[in-house]
């Protein structure tokens, strides 16, 4: 079994993340529960920052917050010098609220209300990723209204095709995001963008898709959105401060997947810039870029208890665990893999195959399909790795299921950040018929 971070087996077959056994957070907060390694957190984020420097290229690394938002990673992030991405008011709001300071703010997102553009102007973030004309129309509008300046980006789509999961593809020529840089989209809108009296536009911004694992999809883009630039500069005096070349650099959820190093990303994305710009003979922009599951993903553990079981002879035996789709919806929806443990017997070898099926009332609530396991009893832990990114960020109360609690460990020490909702919280949005 591949473990992650800080994870390890102690002397008792118990696995240990932080040095804090689950089975004793188990104990402590009930589960389901996500548990988060901070260190490596941490230890991803310096990565990226210290490629960037050693290279010499002024840059920022902004968290694509959509990946996990509560104001403890906000302030985690803070700590360690990222910029973040947000994409909707609620998200900008908990980061606010953290106390994130404001101009390292991105805004992003494809349809942003005028109420949330006025909070992000009034807030003074640091920019505003403008995805359409709709949006440019709106905040020129807000800002001429305001008389206040707006730095922007222009959210291009470069057309180019991820090599992943076709529901999480974004960056190619039919997509719901952004202007199209091959039918003039993307030009009229750098247009209208300089026409402004209050929009400053310092930049392009493109995201290609999620959970890649090799570097020529951001090479390509980089380099269209370059040779776009330099026409621009041409002809109506536009160089790009910024080149945001977005996010989406693949984790290992189980053996089938060969993620690359994140430095490596970020050395091959910034030689392919230099050696575009060189050869235009424009200057070095900076380049951002907007990594979520690379710095969480792999960081989250969630860890559940084994209930009901029921075999079907000849064909499969099932363990159900006291969550599922309601906390991680991503095997329903994408049909995502992930390996796993038995938490309270990390060190038993395999004798068994099962399939981990959740606690709705859907026949697609599967978790894993044919897992190896030791036998697994009632009350046994489960322990699902790599679910740190778009695991309580999707969670749900479908079935009425309150979302689970999640607590930080790090240097032998928990911490709650986010507590366990009650059936309290579930009924307190209702209002009586009569």
């Amino acid at each position: 079994m591949h473990l992650h971070g800080s994870a390890e087996v102690n002397q008792n077959g118990e696995l240990m993340i932080g040095g804090v056994s689950t089975v004793d957070l188990a104990k402590q907060y009930g589960t389901p529960l996500y548990i988060y390694d901070t260190a490596l957190i941490r230890e991803r984020a310096k990565g990226f920052k210290e490629t960037f420097k050693e290279l010499g290229v002024k840059a920022e690394v902004a968290y694509a917050s959509k990946a996990f938002s509560c104001m403890a990673i906000f302030q985690l992030m803070k700590e360690e010098g990222l910029s973040l991405d947000v994409v909707s008011g609620g998200e900008l709001y908990t980061a606010l609220k953290a106390q994130f300071p404001s101009e390292r703010i991105h805004f992003n997102g494809n349809n942003k209300s005028r109420s949330e553009l006025i909070t992000a102007i009034e807030n003074k973030v640091g920019c505003i990723v403008v995805d359409n004309f709709h949006e440019l129309r709106l905040l020129s509008e807000i800002t001429a209204e305001k008389k206040r300046k707006m730095k922007v980006l222009l959210r291009v789509t470069p057309g180019i095709e991820a090599h992943t999961h076709d529901y999480i593809l974004t960056g190619q020529e039919d997509s719901k995001f952004g202007f199209d840089l091959q039918n003039g989209q993307a030009e009229k809108a750098v247009k209208l963008s300089l026409e402004s009296e209050y929009i400053e536009l310092i930049g392009l911004h493109c995201h290609i898709g999620s959970q890649i694992f090799e570097t020529t999809g951001f090479i390509l883009a980089a380099r269209k959105m370059i040779e776009k630039a330099a026409e621009w500069q041409t002809a109506y005096g536009f160089t790009p401060d910024v080149i945001n070349l977005g996010g989406g650099f693949g984790i290992r959820y189980t053996q089938e997947d060969d993620p690359i190093p994140p430095s490596q990303y970020v050395k091959e994305m910034i030689l392919a810039v230099k050696e575009e710009v060189s050869r235009r003979g424009m200057e070095m922009p900076e380049i951002w870029i907007e990594p979520g599951r690379s710095l969480v993903g792999d960081a989250g553990t969630s860890l559940y208890t084994i209930g009901s079981s029921k075999e079907v002879p000849g064909i499969r035996k099932y363990l159900a665990v006291d969550g599922g789709m309601s906390d991680n919806i991503r095997p329903a929806l994408y049909r995502a893999k992930y390996e796993a443990l038995i938490a309270n017997k990390a060190d038993a070898a395999p004798e068994d195959t099962v399939s981990i099926a959740g606690k709705c009332c859907e026949s697609g609530d599967m978790l894993i399909w044919d897992l190896p396991l030791p036998i697994a009893e009632a009350g046994d832990l489960l322990a699902v790795f790599c679910t740190g990114a778009y695991g309580y960020s999707m969670a749900n109360n479908y079935n009425r299921l309150p979302r689970p609690p999640v607590v930080f460990v790090e240097n032998g020490k928990a911490k709650l950040v986010i507590r366990r909702e009650t059936y309290q919280d579930l009924a307190a949005l209702d209002e009586y018929l009569t």
